[in-house]
């Protein structure tokens, strides 16, 4: 028999109504042939409440124990599904990650995947169960704690699932009916799209789209697993297919723009009058990445009396008040004349294969983007993106606008 491996999204099972919603999903799939596994994430706004307790507990808590406490929202949903699918008259068992066993490196709360033996799971599908398993947790087994993937993970335990029993698909069943071109609460006009391709799917979940988990995609495409991105609120008789994220060789008609993404939590850090002499770059940046601080755009103006320059980078938000520290902490070591930050700007790109093969792509974007009187602060390009950075207030107006510039309001 072909497996399946169905994973539902914290809004997807945020109340007991949901649940049993849920599962005439999974009944429907079981009744179709599949053996199922059914990944599950805690009920909506149960994880941020969970980690804020650690917080209140004490602000500088054991991570070992921060897992322990978080993993449990999942183990709840996971169970009260069980329950509504025997209910139902299928035979049903709940799983927590250590019982799978879903294998991990030691790092609590942003652990890894190392391995999931099959062998349990074998033998539950064997016994004709639906295996409901709680996502986002896992066991390192030196230690034989408890560990969690991060926040989303539950798309990467599914993934990962996927791909150690050999199942036919993956659906991962969210509030949204799939991956569209852009945000359609931005952008009205935004259209579903029926298939995208793994590396442009990496790259929309990298640069702010919130569909998909990167981690995931990333599993996805490494052992090919082709997964679906469906609503858990279709009628569970008559369900929509969603997107199906895929090979770029099973997709015919390529657009040369595929998506516009978008993050706002994004802050800029400017370093003026930096020596300009080799070294200092790893000076600036070292100790950043020391610091698991991750940065993205870097601008270095070219120097006009050989003697100083100034470099300009973007890095997350949230990491904004750490990098400074950073850098002040460096200062003595790189000797720069002052620090300029801003928190107000947005990171714009746009993505597709089909940039690989059409010339003048980014060109047609800053033109546009001219025209509406938009300023761009920083560019970096890769093989099938690029992004802008420009200042929040003009998000909407150059989302629209990139949006149409590349034909996307008539895709679909």
């Amino acid at each position: 028999m072909s497996r399946l491996v169905m994973k539902f999204g914290g809004t997807s099972v945020a109340n007991v109504d949901r649940i049993k919603n849920v599962a005439r999903h999974v009944k429907r799939e079981v009744e179709a042939g599949y053996q199922v596994a059914v990944v599950v994430s805690a009920m909506s706004g149960k994880t941020n409440e969970l980690v804020a307790w650690c917080k209140e507990a004490a602000p500088f808590h054991d991570q070992a124990e921060y897992d322990a406490v978080v993993a449990s929202g999942e183990q709840v949903t996971a169970g009260l599904l069980a329950v509504v699918l025997n209910s139902m008259g299928l035979k049903a068992r709940s799983w927590q990650g250590w019982q799978v066993p879903i294998l991990t490196d030691d790092a609590h709360s942003v652990a890894r995947i190392a391995d999931i033996p099959s062998t349990n799971l074998d033998a539950a599908f064997a016994a004709g169960e639906v295996a409901v398993i709680a996502g986002f947790q896992g066991i390192h087994q030196a230690t034989n704690r408890i560990t969690t993937l991060g926040r989303g993970g539950s798309d990467t335990s599914a993934v990962a699932i996927a791909a150690a029993i050999h199942a036919e698909r993956c659906d991962i069943y969210t509030d949204v009916d799939g991956v569209y071109t852009t945000d359609p609460r931005i952008v009205p006009k935004a259209r579903r799209l029926d298939k995208v391709g793994f590396e442009e799917m990496l790259e929309m979940a990298s640069l702010g789209s919130k569909v998909l988990q990167v981690r995931s995609v990333e599993l996805s495409m490494v052992h090919g697993v082709r997964t679906y991105v469906r609503s858990s609120f279709d009628d569970p008789g008559n369900p929509q297919t969603g997107t199906l994220i895929c090979d770029e060789e099973e997709i015919v008609e390529k657009q040369v723009v595929t998506g516009i993404a978008f993050s706002k939590d994004e802050a800029q850090v400017s370093i003026r009058a930096v020596a300009d002499k080799p070294g200092v770059a790893a000076a600036i940046f070292g100790p950043l990445a020391e610091a698991n601080i991750n940065v993205d755009m870097i601008v270095q103006n070219v120097s006009s009396d050989g003697a100083t320059t100034d470099i300009t980078f973007t890095c997350p938000g949230a990491d904004l008040e750490r990098a400074q520290r950073v850098l002040m902490d460096a200062r003595h070591t790189v000797g720069f004349k002052a620090l300029e930050t801003a928190s107000d700007v947005v990171k714009v790109s746009c993505i597709g294969v089909g940039m690989r093969s059409h010339a003048g792509v980014a060109a047609k974007a800053f033109q546009a983007l001219a025209e509406k009187g938009i300023n761009i602060r920083a560019i970096t390009t890769s093989e099938i993106k690029f992004s802008v950075l420009i200042d929040a207030a003009y998000t909407e107006l150059a989302a629209r606008t990139l949006h149409s510039l590349y034909g996307l309001d008539k895709v679909g």
